[in-house]
């Protein structure tokens, strides 16, 4: 295998994050993309195999995307479509609003350490394994949550749901990246986003209306169908993304020249390993429909087991500032959310004297402030990242894709005073109802542009930096889901909501910094970052 050059005096390259993105003077001997992006680089560059994820058809791409939005939709109704039916949960129950919240809020904490255990499992032995076994533990804890009577049960089941339903946190993520370039990779994280978020908001419509008809009970009976309907379609459709890639992504040597890991055993199994200047050309046997569907792809099943070191190093990545920040922006973001949700029967079934279904119905105007946030992110983006790398000498930094958070310094404190300040001074219904659309469009933000700029700057470690992101994300959540019906009931709707107005400004404000100093923190990093690069190398773990 060649190594892999990099042009004299693109010094920047060396800065995990900074990518020769366009390739302005067409003079770079590499794989760029066709159509009308003919000068964009590929970004990772696909290997010889067509059965690398980078090298699919279209049409083998968008139905491993259809899978992954399949598993995300099924998932994530499922842990929210109790939001709207709340307070008849509580009245039939006896547990009250603050127990189902809390449990709520655990729920959302194992969704974050979860990842630790899942994530690790899936890069050793393959995704599409975790994906069905995740979906169909989800199903177990719909089916065993309406039979829960006491606090300890309804705990139970909301952490056994969040621990199970973890991947949908993580890996969906990494499997986006498995298959679409840096170029590319925006619109198909803010689909990701749009179905997360937008399931959040969709479980409530049907809820409603399901609880009116059928009873609470019947909400996750149905959550539990769903499961089992995606469940199906997944045995049958979803291929495995995981590919042992070994041009890496790490910086240059001093030499300017990245020396690839030595030929792996599997590589010599395979005849794809060769040196540098061999003539031999490595054979690929296309893979047939009962291959691709295989519980267990042969290759990951023969890497050496590398689990205790995937489970620990997200853990260290904490100490990268740029991973902590996507972590704590994402869940700075998400907090908004969960006061909203946490509050939303209170202001709306209290305040407003809406029924459970109209409770849902409301939920609405959420999904069109998703819908509009992932076209502004995934789309608007991508096309804002290529204009600003032109411009840029044909480079990509990892912050540009931050400059599209400008919106939020607006909406995320209006959104909040009208949603809160609203509902204390009884305003019209329309106003708090429009309110969570623009709060959940923030929250979109959030979600894409955060995981972005940590894939952006350390793509090669990515598969674990991510569970990083969602461990500090969703730690941020419980904390709120523990804190929220307190601090609305002892400061009232309107104190509580200028005070998060305020906090809300400050807490966006922070991306000016990682704008300014983000590329010098990634600078900096370069010495660990090639650590830790040359060590998952060694395991076949690069992403």
């Amino acid at each position: 295998m060649p190594t892999v050059e990099h042009h004299a005096g693109d010094k920047d390259l060396q800065i995990p994050g900074t990518v020769h993105l366009v390739d302005l003077l067409g003079t770079m001997k590499m794989q760029h993309a066709t159509g009308g992006h003919k000068d964009i680089v590929l970004v990772p560059a696909p290997s010889a195999d067509p059965d690398d994820p980078l090298n699919w058809s279209p049409s083998r791409k968008a139905l491993s995307t259809v899978c992954m939005g399949v598993y995300t939709l099924m998932v994530g109704i499922a842990s929210a479509a109790i939001y709207s039916v709340l307070e008849p949960i509580s009245e039939d129950t006896g547990l009250t609003l603050n127990d189902l919240n809390q449990g709520t809020g655990y729920m959302f904490l194992f969704f974050g350490w979860g990842c630790l255990v899942w994530q690790p499992l899936a890069l050793q032995y393959g995704k599409r394994p975790i994906y069905l076994i995740s979906i169909a533990a989800t199903l177990a804890t719909q089916v065993w949550a309406p039979y829960t009577k006491t606090n300890g049960q309804w705990i139970a089941n909301k952490i056994v749901q969040g621990f199970v339903g973890a991947p949908i946190e993580s890996l969906c993520e990494i499997s986006v990246t498995d298959i679409y370039f840096t170029h590319e990779r925006g619109r198909y994280i803010g689909l990701y986003a749009l179905l997360l978020a937008g399931s959040n908001f969709f479980a409530p419509i049907i809820a409603g209306f399901i609880n009116d008809g059928q009873g609470w009970q019947w909400v996750l009976y149905w959550c539990a169908i769903f499961c089992g309907i995606g469940f199906v379609f997944l045995f049958f459709f979803m291929e495995e993304t995981n590919y042992i890639r070994h041009i890496i992504d790490a910086p240059p040597s001093t030499s300017g020249v990245i020396t690839p890991p030595e030929t792996t055993d599997l590589e010599k199994a395979t005849g794809r390993g060769s040196s540098a200047g061999s003539t031999h050309t490595p054979t690929y046997k296309p893979k047939t429909y009962f291959d691709k569907i295989k519980l267990f792809q042969k290759a990951d099943l023969e890497k050496s087991n590398h689990l205790i070191g995937m489970i620990t190093r997200p853990l260290k990545f904490a100490t990268f500032p740029v991973i902590f920040y996507a972590g704590f922006s994402y869940g700075s973001n998400l907090v908004w959310f969960n006061v909203l949700n946490a509050t939303a029967s209170l202001i709306l079934g209290g305040t407003y004297n809406f029924s459970p279904s109209m409770v849902g119905v409301s939920y609405v105007s959420p999904l069109i402030g998703v819908a509009l946030a992932a076209a502004y992110t995934g789309w608007v983006g991508d096309w804002f990242v290529i204009r600003k790398a032109r411009k840029n000498r044909g480079f990509m930094e990892s912050e540009h894709r931050l400059w599209l958070f400008a919106p939020s310094l607006l909406l995320i404190p209006f959104g909040l005073i009208l949603w809160g300040v609203g509902a204390a001074q009884k305003v019209h219904w329309f106003g708090p109802v429009f309110a969570m659309g623009v709060i959940a469009m923030t929250n979109t933000f959030g979600v894409q542009l955060s995981i972005a700029y940590c894939i952006d700057s350390y793509r090669a470690l990515s598969g674990e930096a991510i569970i990083t992101v969602i461990l500090i994300r969703n730690t941020m959540s419980f904390a709120i889901g523990y804190g929220i019906t307190p601090w609305v009931t002892d400061m009232g709707l309107q104190n509580c909501f200028i005070t998060a107005a305020f906090v809300g400004l400050a807490q966006v404000m922070t991306v000016l910094i990682m704008i300014k100093w983000g590329k010098k923190l990634r600078s900096k990093s370069v010495p660990r970052y090639t650590k830790y690069v040359e060590e998952m190398a060694k395991s076949g773990m690069v992403h």
